[in-house]
């Protein structure tokens, strides 16, 4: 019990929580320990008990804490062992709150209405063979003329994550390489840690992956370098032309990457105010580009298009052929017909509009309160914060729930961040940025500014 009094300095609901917020990050407080009663560590504070419920509301938000009825409160065991690690590690952000700007998903309703592309489906899923090419020729048209670059070869998989799994089983061994922007996609740390490949981190600021760390990296002799060109997850940074060229220039010109292959994630391409952009537009041979419908047309669509030179792509669907064979040619047609119908473009395109004002209002009112960010693209913003854990749980404590940082990162260590999905903003921002505010930097009277570099 003495832990806990010397532990808390603010007698507030958000200091409550954050001290033993604290208290479990550090290991003081294990998974399984039993926590006071709230109206013991009440009296025991001079505090009302509703001060301490809604501080064991807050930890409990954010997944440190469970309630067992009568059994009391505890510490929350470990997450789920089916669950990939950096998953498990982001385990915490489930549960109710008022706000969630943790999950990373699209407004569902800025999502193209999909009744009138369902009802133009046939009735019957009926494929002619077999052995049948695996996309629908109407839906290939479409996507080579939009596509960033003369791609020879474009295949439909089941989402952004298999595309790229299936394209590392196909173009690395065990032991490998691969670059990786740092912050990134947590998915993307597992995938690579169960493939036995080995992380090198290079460091990106708004425009993308720097260039001086991306060199460095290079003369490691990578099989792979896995980027995000737009609306990078979860700094919302996109890459500009100027920035892709000298990438492609520096895998063209250092000899220790002359094999090198790149994997891009356009995740959020339809949805993205930033200029389509691939280096397979230098590097036509060895890039493979994955563009992805989650974020514009709806998660559970779970469809990706793969593009790139024929002898990386044939592999790829002949070994898919062996297992899944292809993706339903009915959610094909539900795609065309969403990337051809007016109606179904109008609203993408609206979205696409609302996400940006969304940020836009988010960085204005960050910079009210003295944080000066860059405004990010696509539905993610990256925010430095003085202390995660106490951060997550101080915006829980106001019914706000954000993604914490560490997740993303590939090293650990450094500054610590959050992750807010703005694009599940409230209209009125001005609130929401005030709490950010005060979570990230609560024992400062003034805020400093954030520099551009993230990592």
């Amino acid at each position: 019990m003495q832990n806990f009094i010397d532990e808390i300095e603010q007698r507030t609901p958000a200091g409550i929580a954050a001290a033993i917020g604290r208290l479990i990050a550090s290991g003081r407080l294990a998974p399984g320990d039993r926590l006071p009663t709230v109206r013991v560590l009440a009296g025991e504070l001079g505090v009302s008990p509703a001060t301490v419920s809604h501080a064991w509301q807050a930890l409990s938000a954010v997944g440190l804490i469970v309630s067992r009825g009568r059994g009391g409160t505890f510490v929350q065991d470990a997450a789920p062992k089916w669950l990939p690690a950096r998953s498990q590690s982001m385990i915490g952000t489930v549960g109710p709150a008022r706000l969630d700007l943790s999950r990373g998903t699209p407004d569902p309703r800025l999502l193209p209405a999909l009744g009138p592309a369902l009802s133009r489906v046939s009735l019957r899923a009926v494929t002619p063979s077999y052995q049948d090419l695996p996309i629908l020729p109407e839906l290939l048209e479409v996507l080579r003329g939009s596509w960033p670059y003369p791609a020879p070869t474009i295949t439909i998989v089941d989402g952004a994550l298999d595309a790229i799994s299936r394209c590392l089983d196909a173009v690395t061994r065990f032991g490998d390489r691969v670059i990786v922007e740092n912050p990134s996609f947590p998915p993307f740390f597992d995938l690579l840690d169960q493939l036995g490949l080995e992380r090198l981190p290079v460091a990106v600021d708004e425009h993308g992956i720097i260039p001086a760390d991306f060199a460095a990296a290079l003369k490691l002799s990578p099989a792979v370098v896995l980027l995000q060109p737009r609306a990078q997850n979860p700094t919302g940074a996109s890459m500009t032309a100027h920035r892709a060229e000298e990438l492609a220039r520096l895998l063209r010109n250092t000899p220790a990457s002359a094999d090198t292959i790149v994997i891009e994630d356009d995740h959020s391409a339809e949805i993205s105010i930033a200029p389509d952009v691939s280096l397979g537009l230098w590097l036509p041979g060895r890039t493979l580009h994955v563009r992805s419908f989650s974020k514009s047309h709806g998660p559970d669509l779970r469809m990706a298009a793969l593009g790139g030179p024929a002898a990386l792509i044939d592999p790829i669907v002949s070994r898919r052929m062996l297992g899944p064979g292809w993706t339903s040619r009915m959610l094909q047609t539900i795609l065309h017909d969403l990337l051809t119908n007016g109606e179904s473009m109008a609203q993408v395109s609206e979205a696409r509009r609302i996400y940006f004002a969304r940020q836009r209002a988010l960085a204005d009112a960050l910079a009210e309160f003295g944080l000066d960010v860059v405004q990010a693209d696509g539905i993610n913003t990256w925010l430095p914060v003085q202390n995660e854990r106490d951060a997550l749980v101080r915006l829980a404590a106001s019914g706000i729930r954000v993604a914490g940082g560490s997740p993303f990162l590939a090293v650990e260590g450094g500054p610590a961040f959050i992750r807010v999905t703005a694009g599940a903003l409230p209209d009125d921002v001005r609130p929401v940025a005030e709490a950010l505010a005060a979570a990230a930097h609560p024992l400062d009277s003034a805020v400093h500014p954030v520099g551009a570099r993230w990592a």
